[in-house]
């Protein structure tokens, strides 16, 4: 069977699930089955009160278990408001720090792996949006030194980390802001999304009539980093 045909049938079998559910529960028990499956926004955890020196921090980190990355969007469902979010735990992240500055960082995710609760949706993602045959990563490395000793210190856990996305082969430069912290066992997390307009790297949002999805959406991470 044809790839474009497989795909075709996924879209058309979620519309059969989608539109059932809506006959059925009618669109707002629906919508509210959807968002409650929705993850909450990356957050640091609650251990991640610890502090670390800068000197501490030299040297190279790697992300273990327990990193993951995604994408968060909204839908409008017969009037109702839907979130959606997409998580895979297939993510490798590489960081640098240098006197107290993050000098070097980067971050690539097998977008493939990506899934919701909704198999229909994740081929719909993985076939017509994203062509993830052609391009199976996203990557975000970091362009510019930032300081992380206010973060490591706990004083401001805030940082904003300026880069390049690449997604569905096109690359952009972006600004990250995210929140860094560190853990009891001296583990790094860092966690937050990246703003993205879908057009801007040639994917098209769906738009199924009953159900269109916005032109904007976010990709979300948390890493957790160890040496």
């Amino acid at each position: 069977m044809k790839r474009r045909t497989k795909v075709l049938l996924g879209i058309a079998a979620g519309v059969v699930v989608v539109g059932a559910a809506v006959v059925v529960g009618g669109p707002v028990v629906y919508a509210n089955l959807v968002n409650g499956a929705a993850d909450a926004a990356p957050t640091l955890a609650p251990s991640g009160d610890a502090t670390l020196a800068a000197a501490d921090a030299e040297g190279r980190w790697t992300s273990t278990a327990g990193s993951f990355a995604g994408y968060r969007v909204h839908e409008v469902l017969r009037g109702q408001d839907v979130t959606v979010t997409g998580r895979t735990e297939d993510v490798d992240a590489q960081a640098t720090v240098t006197g107290g500055s993050l000098t070097a960082a980067t971050v690539t995710v097998q977008v493939a792996s990506i899934s919701t609760p909704e198999a229909a949706r994740d081929e719909y993602f993985r076939g017509t949006a994203l062509q993830t045959d052609r391009f199976p990563t996203a990557v975000f490395r970091v362009t510019a030194p930032v300081d992380v000793r206010p973060a490591l210190a706990g004083t401001d856990r805030d940082v904003a980390l300026r880069g390049d996305l690449t997604l569905h082969g096109v690359t952009e430069a972006v600004t990250v802001h995210a929140k860094l912290g560190v853990d009891r066992s001296g583990h790094v997390q860092v966690a937050g999304s990246i703003p993205i307009t879908f057009a801007d790297y040639g994917v098209h949002a769906p738009d199924l009539g009953f159900v269109t999805v916005d032109g904007r959406g976010a990709v979300e991470f948390s890493l957790e980093l160890a040496m």
